[in-house]
């Protein structure tokens, strides 16, 4: 894949809404910063152009604030695994999402694991976020525009290892599927089967989803999951997201719906890649679906051999 080829995805990936700034490495075509808009806006001296990712100790360096105003030293949250909770008192959804992540933190707590939570607020005072969070345990971020630039939807929950790095960006919906915290710290899944809770990740790029029949959404992971699997190393091994998620949807409400909103005909199996933000299709209609016809399928989609139908 070329550069620009890697430069389309990403982007395509990233564009959800106008305007959107976006920033690019022009001699790799890597996406640098994706939320330029945000970032300018808070950051108006442009002193850390071009809003690079950065290591998650060096942005919470310094200072972090407790909800009963004591302060904490960032070192503390060492060797712990991390929630950064992006969220705001104004916002229902967050409010709703923190009653649930209250009972998670304290759940993973009592299981004796290193886990700690650092709220990002999106609101414009401190005390609000402080009232908002008062039966929480978790720190505040001081200062707050570090990481706000990071991220222009809230609620989000980007979970993030021992060291830093990051497992994934989808804690919100990790944590909504697992109230028992039994897969914590929610690793990523080769293949997640479609549910209204995590429907919003098709939103977030390209996504390969199998329709089956009721009673074979089992038989369809396993198909699947190898492919994804093989994708998932060469993504990791190259330090890169993933290109393309994976689910495999059964006969129920949700998927009633996203037949209708993407015109999908009723077949099962049907096996489909679907780009909501590029609002294009792609569909692969063969007698038998296998192993390998999901990989060439990947493949083609990969190297851009598929001719898109419009959603």
């Amino acid at each position: 894949m070329n550069v620009w080829k890697e430069f389309e995805y990403d982007v395509i990936s990233t564009v959800t809404s106008v305007p959107s700034l976006v920033f690019v490495d022009a001699a790799t075509g890597k996406v640098v910063c994706r939320n330029g808009l945000l970032v300018v806006r808070t950051t108006l001296k442009g002193l850390e152009f071009p809003w690079g990712a950065k290591p998650f100790a060096e942005v919470v360096a310094g200072p972090l604030l407790r909800n009963n105003r004591q302060a904490a030293d960032s070192g503390s949250l060492e060797g712990h695994y991390v929630g950064v909770y992006f969220s705001a008192h104004w916002c229902p959804p967050c409010r709703s999402l923190t009653r649930v992540l209250v009972e998670s933190y304290r759940a993973i707590k009592e299981s004796g694991q290193k886990f700690e939570i650092v709220f990002v607020s999106a609101d414009r005072q401190i005390h609000t976020h402080t009232h908002t969070h008062s039966d929480c345990w978790w720190v505040v971020l001081c200062p707050y525009a570090g990481l706000r630039s990071r991220s222009n939807r809230i609620p989000t929950l980007i979970l993030l290892d021992a060291e830093g790095h990051m497992i994934t960006r989808q804690g919100r919906v990790e944590v909504l599927n697992d109230p028992g915290c039994l897969l914590f710290p929610w690793h990523p899944r080769a293949v997640l089967e479609l549910s209204e809770t995590n429907a919003v990740q098709l939103h977030e790029g390209p996504c390969l989803v199998l329709f089956v029949e009721e009673g074979e959404l089992e038989p369809a992971k396993e198909l699947v999951q190898p492919v994804a699997l093989k994708l998932m190393a060469a993504s990791k091994a190259k330090d890169e997201e993933m290109p393309l998620l994976f689910f495999v949807a059964g006969e129920d409400d949700m998927t009633d719906s996203l037949r209708d909103y993407t015109n999908l005909p009723e077949a099962a199996p049907l096996l489909t890649i679907l780009d909501m933000s590029a609002r294009a299709k792609y569909v692969r209609d063969v007698e038998e679906i296998t192993q390998d016809v999901v990989d060439q399928f990947v493949s083609d989609f990969l190297d851009e051999k598929l001719k898109p139908e419009p959603i």
